[in-house]
């Protein structure tokens, strides 16, 4: 049996099951498809079933897990129309958070985009993949800040993380992040010359990097894929 693993003292212990898993399901440890019991992971946290009850329902509502009456629980596959979805409100969203970076973009912004990317580039040359995940959220959140719209993260982070783990797949794949962080050069670029419509060309071109990837995963791994 695995130790249990300590639980941080201003943290409930549902918080700490619930971060965990969520980070082994995003950084695919746990994949699409993968059983889970509420049994081991209350011994290997070193409680009861309940906490671990209600951290599965915060992940089930995250369609993180797909949890089944008298049927173990499992890692939520993948869900094309789900993927569309949050591609299509993303864009929605990212489309005028770029138009309002570009309008706002002061000293300061520039300064916080270019912090932003050289932390990009040092994680691509330390070949650290969730250092990296980590980072491109930052970016986006940068540039709501900068639009003056920080909420606006909220639903990006949101749909984002909709598709994250088919992210870590295709980097981990085909090793994407240097063609990544080019994209967020000219996005920062256009935005810090106020170019809205280049902004905006940019940051679709980003977000449609995944298209041919998500096609070719599905071919490939058709079992990470809900039937549809």
């Amino acid at each position: 049996m695995a130790q249990a693993t300590q639980l941080g003292e201003r943290r409930t212990s549902v918080d700490d099951i619930f971060d965990h898993l969520h980070d082994e399901i995003l950084s695919l440890r746990l994949r699409p498809g993968d059983k889970i019991s509420e049994a081991d992971i209350a011994a290997r946290f070193g409680v009861s079933r309940q906490p671990v009850r209600d951290a599965f329902s915060r992940l089930a509502t995250l369609d993180l897990l797909l949890i089944r009456p008298q049927r173990a629980t499992e890692v939520k596959r993948f869900s094309l129309r789900e993927i569309a979805k949050s591609r299509f409100v993303r864009a929605a969203v990212e489309q005028e958070v770029l138009q309002r970076a570009s309008q706002y973009c002061d000293a300061t912004g520039a300064a916080e985009l270019d912090a932003a990317l050289a932390a990009q580039e040092q994680a691509i040359e330390q070949n650290d993949l969730e250092t990296f995940g980590e980072l491109d959220y930052k970016f986006h959140q940068i540039l709501c800040h900068i639009a003056k719209v920080d909420f606006a993260f909220d639903v990006i982070r949101t749909e984002k993380s909709n598709v994250d783990r088919l992210c870590i797949l295709s980097l981990s794949k085909g090793d994407r992040m240097p063609d990544l962080v080019a994209d967020h050069r000219r996005i920062a670029e256009a935005v810090r010359k106020h170019d809205a419509q280049s902004a905006v060309e940019n940051g679709m071109r980003h977000l449609s990097r995944l298209d041919a990837t998500i096609e070719q995963i599905s071919i490939t791994n058709a079992n990470y894929f809900e039937r549809e």
